[in-house]
């Protein structure tokens, strides 16, 4: 079975290199923006699946961060409603993973155990491994918990035929990539754990990091996914997606789609 995925974007940031690399860069203070993404994935029967759900205007605004449309926005723009939307899946619970859980109030949302029990456990204590986590983010997923909404996975899970979450950790605890199969093979949504192509290119990682060997790791984890084709893992910030994979017609290049073969 086979589906469509579309790499959605809906704001971002404008940010020298250096603060996209753990470790010292030569062109540290050349700009290398990073853009935000939710990513859309559509299979038989009109399924739609939502990958992250991205943060809203008062967030953008209390974080110094630019949206160009809200999530909702960009989803109706593109033929999807939110309230008919099946499955979500939180790839991680970083305010620019998991706000507007709300928005999807019909649909299952499949996190990993280890990040629900990250992001409500001890390590919640320390101010710089919580500063990318929002309260009220946690607080959502809690309640779709309580609503019988929550899919808890514990490492590899199916979300639907064709569509798989593997943890890889590193960048958060319970860090999940997306193995979709797709017409040209399977594409890897590989969302924080590689920001940029860059990190792997380099073996420089972002610097927001819970576990840096299981970052690294999760390089390689993503690629075998893939099966060992490194253009078919999509990066989960990086400006290059829009430039590489065609633009849907009519979206401005807003929206593009990472089924089909990436430009050489």
């Amino acid at each position: 079975m086979t589906w469509e995925a579309y790499a959605i974007r809906y704001g971002r940031h404008e940010r020298p290199a250096q603060h996209n690399f753990l470790m010292p860069v030569e062109d540290a203070h050349e700009a290398m923006p990073l853009d935000y993404y939710v990513w859309l994935l559509r299979g038989p029967g009109g399924h739609e699946i939502v990958v992250d759900t991205g943060f809203d205007e008062a967030l953008a605004a209390r974080r110094n961060r630019r949206i160009s449309r809200s999530v909702e926005r960009a989803l109706r723009d593109f033929g999807t409603d939110p309230a008919k939307v099946r499955d979500v899946i939180l790839t991680h619970l970083h305010y620019d993973h998991a706000g507007n859980i709300d928005l999807f109030a019909n649909a299952r949302v499949h996190i990993q155990d280890r990040e629900m029990a990250f992001a409500t456990g001890r390590h919640m204590c320390t101010a710089c491994i919580r500063l990318p986590f929002e309260a009220d983010h946690v607080i959502a997923a809690v309640r779709a918990l309580y609503s019988d909404r929550m899919v808890f996975h514990d490492g590899e899970g199916e979300v639907a035929p064709g569509v798989t979450v593997h943890r890889v950790g590193g960048h958060s605890d319970g860090l999940q990539v997306v193995r979709v199969e797709t017409a040209r093979g399977p594409v890897v949504l590989a969302s924080d754990a590689m920001h940029f192509y860059a990190n792997v290119t380099r073996g420089n990682p972002f610097p927001i990091v819970f576990d840096l060997g299981a970052m690294t790791q999760g390089w390689k984890l993503a690629r075998r996914l893939a099966g060992g084709d490194g253009t078919r893992v999509v990066p989960g910030h990086d400006p290059e997606v829009r430039r590489i994979y065609p633009a849907v017609p009519g979206t401005d290049g807003e929206v593009v789609a990472l089924h089909l073969a990436p430009r050489a």
